[in-house]
């Protein structure tokens, strides 16, 4: 038995990256996933959907903005249309945007907002309305490393994954006795394409913190995300699971000196 065998939920911003790795992960542990991005990104999504079925899993893809109530409310409907039920969701979605400070344009900032916060609160309201009539369920929100700490030239961004994790806790609370768990992640420099997009420079800068001195996997990000979805995780509501190779374990960066690869004898 899978680990969400014979549930069915949907995941978010899955064209690519963690939301692609995650939906594929979770059908291979026995879950009907609908499979959601921009319909900018229909030709990712429906690739992510091929890649399941193509293992004989169950999928959908369903384009939508989640920034738009109309679009996060489709979203549920359609999953419980397809699969006779939503159990879970991973709301993933979001967007990013670089610059000091004193330099990112104010729609910029706005989008970011609109996308990376609304966007989660819209898809929360909707999935929470559904699971509190049916029984409950499981909502994992990605945050992000600059959830938890400030990260330099993406003010923003990080201000919004800061936003994503007060909005958990709080749902976390609000829920815990109806039987729906409220959890979020907080990756680290992951091999997604928007970081592998960036220059070598800005690659390392984003590692630099990370004593496992790598760039992590989408797949380990997903192996998190879908045990925080099962019932293995049955007692645990309203974290942050930073998957970020020991990040924001440290108060300094890499350095070979203090984390050395082999250890002299």
């Amino acid at each position: 038995m899978g680990l969400v065998q014979g549930k069915a939920g949907i995941v978010t911003g899955a064209a690519g990256g963690i939301g692609r790795a995650t939906a594929i992960l979770y059908a291979k542990e026995g879950a009907s996933v609908l499979v959601s991005d921009l319909e900018s990104c229909r030709a990712g999504g429906e690739e992510t959907v091929a890649l399941i079925k193509a293992q004989g899993g169950r999928a959908v893809f369903v384009a939508a903005d989640v920034a738009k109530a109309a679009d996060a409310q489709k979203l549920v409907e359609s999953c419980v249309s397809n699969f006779g039920a939503l159990n879970f969701a991973f709301n993933n979605a979001g967007i990013l945007a670089v610059g000091f400070t004193s330099e990112v344009e104010e729609d910029e900032f706005d989008r970011i907002m609109e996308v990376d916060v609304k966007g989660v609160w819209l898809c929360m309201k909707y999935q929470l309305r559904h699971m509190m009539k049916n029984g409950g369920g499981v909502i994992i929100n990605t945050s992000s490393e600059g959830g938890l700490v400030g990260t330099p030239l993406a003010g923003p961004y990080v201000a919004a994954k800061h936003a994503v994790i007060g909005l958990t806790k709080t749902a976390a609370g609000e829920y815990a006795n109806m039987n729906i768990r409220v959890n979020s992640i907080a990756p680290g420099t992951i091999a997604t394409p928007m970081v592998l997009s960036l220059p070598q420079e800005a690659q390392q800068m984003l590692m630099a913190p990370q004593p496992l001195h790598r760039l992590g996997t989408p797949d380990e990000v997903a192996q998190g995300v879908v045990w925080l979805s099962s019932d293995r995780a049955s007692f645990v509501t309203g974290i942050t699971l930073s998957i970020d190779g020991g990040a924001t374990s440290n108060a300094q960066s890499y350095d070979p000196s203090t984390s050395p690869s082999k250890l002299g004898v």
